[in-house]
């Protein structure tokens, strides 16, 4: 077969535009530091990039919503620890009205510093992170605790005051009300591992368990008694101030209840606290411990996406080298070419 200039040229022409487009592709990989830009590069190596881009996706997303979780933890954890220091504070106050020899007006003093530390213990039950309320449990938008308009202190009974006096086993007659519900936020920290990240109001201020109050049903408003061994903190603080305002030490059919019988009710009340702020705290380092296994886990997923898709430097820039001596060689030769004449033959 005669193979024509014609020929020649385009051979020459295909080979220039084969080098050139290897080394373009080259160096865009020296660039960019990744071999595997379309799926032409590699088809083999497609599925398992997708795959582990995918994982990688999913770990960030669940470090990222265990983030914004240990975030409000430590913020719940936070009003806990105000929580205890407002019932040690009224521990001391009702310690030393009952121990010393106080006037009336000592008391009504006392009894004034209990009332602002109840309002600060309710600042603490309607406590806000990043608008949303976390004592609620899934009724976020709500305000958890509100004045009862129908407490009604005993004794002694308001005869202009028609609604059942204050009774412990009767959560309609306590001076709050629990307007949120008793589903606490669960998070999944590992796939199909969930683990309850905060507490409820019921649960840790009127001392009713979430199983408790979610068998009562919403509405009307159920009859709720705290649970056996624990307490609602808010009527130990309101009944620890009537008892003060009394002067009533230990009668307990008096004002209040009497201050002797508050005493063990603010130790009821306070190892409530401790114990879910311990179980709080036990989760939270679940939470942390889950972080650091999904970091561990990030780590390992990009290294196994760098083995499929990324670019050898020290190859490429070898391989850029030696396409780039090939194109030289195929311009010269090509050069050299199209100088050749017919007339060279006569």
């Amino acid at each position: 077969m005669k193979v024509t200039d014609g020929t020649t040229y385009r051979m020459l022409q295909s080979n220039l535009g084969k080098i050139s487009t290897r080394l373009e592709d080259l160096r865009n990989q020296g660039a960019t530091g990744i071999k595997l830009n379309k799926p032409s590069d590699d088809p083999a190596s497609i599925r398992p990039v997708l795959t582990t881009r995918t994982q990688i996706s999913t770990t960030e997303r669940y470090l990222e919503t265990m983030g914004v979780t240990q975030d409000k933890m430590e913020a719940t954890d936070g009003h806990l620890e105000h929580v205890e220091n407002i019932l040690q504070r009224v521990k001391e106050l009702t310690i030393n009205s009952i121990n010393g020899a106080m006037s009336t007006a000592d008391m009504t003093v006392f009894a004034d510093e209990v009332k602002h530390l109840r309002q600060e213990l309710l600042d603490a039950g309607n406590g806000m992170v990043d608008g949303k309320y976390i004592f609620g449990g899934y009724q976020e938008n709500i305000k958890p605790f509100i004045p009862n308009p129908n407490y009604n202190p005993n004794p002694p009974t308001d005869p202009l005051n028609p609604n059942p006096p204050y009774d412990p086993a009767d959560s309609t007659t306590w001076p709050y009300i629990y307007q949120g519900d008793a589903h606490p936020t669960e998070l999944e920290i590992t796939p199909g591992e969930y683990l309850q990240t905060n507490l409820t109001g019921n649960d840790l201020f009127m001392g009713i368990s979430n199983s408790v109050m979610q068998a009562g049903g919403p509405t009307p408003p159920a009859v709720y008694a705290s649970d056996t061994g624990r307490i609602d903190i808010l009527s130990v603080l309101t009944r620890v101030e009537e008892a003060l305002r009394a002067g009533n030490i230990n009668d307990p059919a008096g004002a209040g209840g009497g201050l002797q019988q508050q005493m063990t009710n603010l130790d009821t009340a306070a190892d409530q606290s401790r114990r879910l702020r311990s179980q709080l705290g036990n989760r939270a380092s679940r939470v942390d411990t889950a972080m650091m296994h999904q970091e561990a886990v990030r780590i390992d997923l990009n290294q196994i996406l760098s083995r499929y898709q990324d670019a050898d430097a020290i190859e490429t820039f070898a391989e850029i080298s030696k396409q780039e001596t090939a194109l030289q060689a195929a311009l010269s030769i090509t050069s050299k070419v199209s100088q050749i004449s017919i007339l060279d033959y006569f």
